[in-house]
């Protein structure tokens, strides 16, 4: 987990509820100084070893699926991986390349680089939109700030898809980055007919494979 404390509704990867209403076990470990300023804007990479020890410790205590709370550590998806001995499964970007012309929201589409998208293995050429700067979900996670108008956040994820739709509108799926989205994934859906997906799901769908194929315990 990232160093935060700005709100985490039900959804968000960090709310305990979010696994609880899918009956998966969750543990969380928080990698202190790990702001979202750190690691969208900065990408510190004196953060990476932290992140590794965490997983080191989850796994040594038996965790059977690593993730992480926010989707711009798919660049330390190798890493993570080599370092214990089960999946890991660091972001939402992951998914690009399983699901049918993807095109990805993000928090801050500036900060989503190549190498990140390249380390998630994003196909070439996948539309990325983010979310208005300033607004106020923008604004509030990225300054790791206590209070959110959960309304207003959706009105602000919704307007970025819709804007992604209209500037590519043969996008089929849409791929949300941001861990703290999935909240909004009906409203998303809604407005703009798309399929959507997300860290949320993508972590029912690898737990429920690892389960089914004998990987963790039920």
């Amino acid at each position: 987990m990232l160093d935060t404390r700005f709100p985490r509704p039900p959804g968000d990867v960090g709310n305990p509820a979010t696994y609880a209403r899918a009956g998966i076990p969750v543990r969380f470990v928080t990698v202190r100084g790990a702001s979202p300023q750190r690691i969208v804007r900065e990408a510190d990479p004196s953060l990476l070893q932290p992140f590794v020890d965490a997983a080191v410790e989850l796994a040594a205590e038996g965790a059977a699926m690593i993730s992480t709370s926010c989707g711009f550590l798919a660049s330390y998806q190798a890493q993570l991986a080599a370092a214990v001995p089960v999946p890991v499964v660091t972001s939402s970007l992951l998914q690009c390349r399983n699901v049918p012309n993807p095109g990805i929201v993000t928090i801050e589409a500036a900060a989503l680089t190549p190498a990140i998208l390249s380390a998630a293995g994003v196909p070439p050429g996948t539309p990325v939109q983010g979310v208005a700067p300033g607004s106020e979900f923008h604004r509030r996670l990225l300054g790791n700030e206590p209070e959110l108008d959960f309304a207003e956040a959706e009105r602000n994820v919704v307007d970025a898809a819709m804007n992604l739709v209209a500037a590519a509108p043969w996008v089929r799926t849409l791929v949300m980055e941001c861990t703290n989205m999935p909240p909004y994934r009906e409203a998303v859906a809604r407005a703009t007919g798309r399929a959507v997906v997300d860290i949320e799901t993508l972590l029912i769908a690898a737990w429920n494979g690892a389960r089914s194929a004998g990987g963790v315990a039920s």
